[in-house]
């Protein structure tokens, strides 16, 4: 089970691909049933002159899209891919960090190792002999805001994973003997993943109480203290308030069988029905107001530093503020990001092709239900400082702020973003765990809802955003390794380029 992480560099060395694991531990009373993207809609593969191709394979798979609301809130999404040999089933609950109380930091994560160890038809580990039997996959990650839970096996085995997925979710067995087994479990992750890597806790202090007072303020792996603390009726009640049938999309994608959804009526749809879960309900509503409000970030610049006696070489972290997936800006953001920092013909890694100043760089976008986020990491060259690989990142978002992009590169950059979502098409796991994580403003347009705001954003869009998110305020970490290491480096800078760059070889 995976925390979820931010992209990394393939044949990155690997003392700097550890670094993605740093801002990963810093969304009707009767069924109604629907076919999304009916309605009389055209696939329209055309904007301001430009086709874009493949975009009408969205909305021919949303027309084959069963959507549904069962009577208890539960989302249910149904994909048929005839030419599919498999079925991946994907469980999204609305629950992550952002949902813990102070006490219970942590809590979302060790859930999701939890959910993998008993329940009361499949005690110990028969969930996963069970899926092993038919050879099948399965893991899960938890978020700032959610919490996946994946498989994907043969269809043949579908009422036997839709069994034991409602009876995990449902009825878990929270024993003495698997708490206690699985905060161990936590506890080793934390210290492998976060305090025995250099840098990253002393960054995650750093930048988490930049969220401070927000449901952000702290990480999705948790703190000891919470994890230590936990016990079965802590975590019972953790479970009785957030996984709820109202707070979970379940999507199947690949091989179906006309029975697939009496199978899932048959195992969900009486979940929630009883008084118990009601009250739980209208308990849960009051605690989680706070981890549902839009945040309030100061935008503004900061600069910090950290040193760490185990720290290898110098590593430069910027950030900035944006904004969150449903905001109207979320779009031009996303675009943004892919021609600043995060596709391989970006502005940034334009740079490296001849002669970088930066061995690596990796960029992190953080996607927040309530905020947004953008940050890259960069490692430079023996004869590179950390100011002026900020002053170069400075000076391509002034480009992009002060310059309009070209109506053939915006087109380029969206036919990109499309292409990106096209190879999820022939993945039934990748498009469920797409579909399941759909935003209440495309519940009829999973697929096409999020390329209709993409297509629409102009040039004057991309440099409203850069001026307003990009130009305006900027985020910068300094990681430093001790003070010998930091003297050379400055030495190495002063040196001619050809003699830093030998001795940077050497090191190397």
């Amino acid at each position: 089970m995976n925390l979820r992480r931010g992209p990394t560099t393939a044949g990155a060395p690997r003392r700097w691909r550890t670094l993605g694991v740093l801002l990963a531990a810093m969304l009707t009373p009767s069924p109604s049933v629907t076919a999304a993207g009916q309605g009389g809609e055209t696939p329209t593969a055309f904007s301001g002159g430009v086709e874009f191709a493949g975009a009408s394979v969205l909305y021919r798979l949303e027309r084959a899209l069963h959507y549904e609301t069962l009577d208890n809130g539960l989302q249910l999404r149904l994909l048929s891919l005839p030419d599919s040999p498999v079925v991946s089933l994907v469980s999204r609950f609305e629950v992550g960090s952002r949902d813990e109380s102070a006490q219970e930091h942590g809590y979302a994560h060790l859930f999701e190792h939890l959910l993998f160890k008993g329940s009361e038809a499949a005690p110990g580990d028969a969930y996963q002999q069970a899926i092993a039997s038919y050879a099948g996959r399965f893991n899960a990650t938890t978020g700032f805001d959610d919490t996946h839970y994946y498989l994907t096996l043969p269809s043949e085995a579908l009422p036997l994973a839709l069994f034991l997925e409602a009876d995990r979710f449902r009825h878990p067995l929270l024993t003495v003997e698997t708490v206690e087994n699985q905060k161990g479990a936590v506890l080793e992750e934390m210290a492998m993943r976060i305090d025995n890597l250099p840098y990253v806790r002393l960054a995650m202090d750093a930048l988490l109480p930049l969220l401070a007072d927000t449901p952000y303020g702290h990480s999705v792996i948790g703190d000891e203290a919470s994890i230590s603390a936990a016990t079965p009726a802590r975590l019972t009640a953790f479970h009785q308030a957030h996984y709820r049938p109202e707070r979970m999309q379940l999507t199947l994608v690949g091989d179906l069988l006309p029975q697939s959804r009496d199978w899932v009526m048959e195992r969900f749809a009486d979940w929630g029905d009883n008084a118990t879960t009601q009250r739980d309900g209208a308990a849960v509503a009051g605690v989680s107001e706070r981890a549902r409000k839009p945040l309030s970030i100061a935008r503004e610049n900061w600069h910090a530093e950290v040193v760490d006696a185990r720290g290898p070489w110098p590593v430069l972290l910027l950030g900035w503020h944006t904004v969150p997936p449903t905001h109207p800006d979320a779009a031009a953001v996303a675009l943004l990001e892919r021609h600043l920092l995060q596709s391989t013909a970006s502005l940034l890694a334009q740079t490296r092709l001849d002669d970088p100043d930066q061995l690596w760089m990796m960029s992190l976008p953080l996607p927040m239900a309530l905020h947004g986020m953008s940050a890259v990491a960069l490692v430079p060259r023996a004869r590179a400082s950390l100011d002026s690989l900020a002053q170069a990142v400075a000076a391509l978002i002034e480009a992009v702020a002060t310059t309009p992009l070209s109506p053939a590169r915006l087109a380029r950059l969206q036919q990109q973003w499309l292409d990106e979502q096209l190879e999820t098409v022939g993945d039934p796991q990748a498009l469920a765990l797409q579909l399941s994580s759909t935003l209440a403003i495309d519940e009829a347009k999973p697929l096409t809802g999020p390329w209709e705001r993409i297509v629409a954003v102009t040039p004057a869009d991309l440099q409203r955003v850069a001026q307003r998110y990009y130009l305006s305020a900027q985020l910068r970490l300094d990681l430093l390794p001790p003070w010998y290491l930091r003297w050379g480096k400055r030495v190495l800078e002063w040196l001619p380029q050809s003699w830093a760059d030998r001795m940077e070889a050497w090191w190397l």
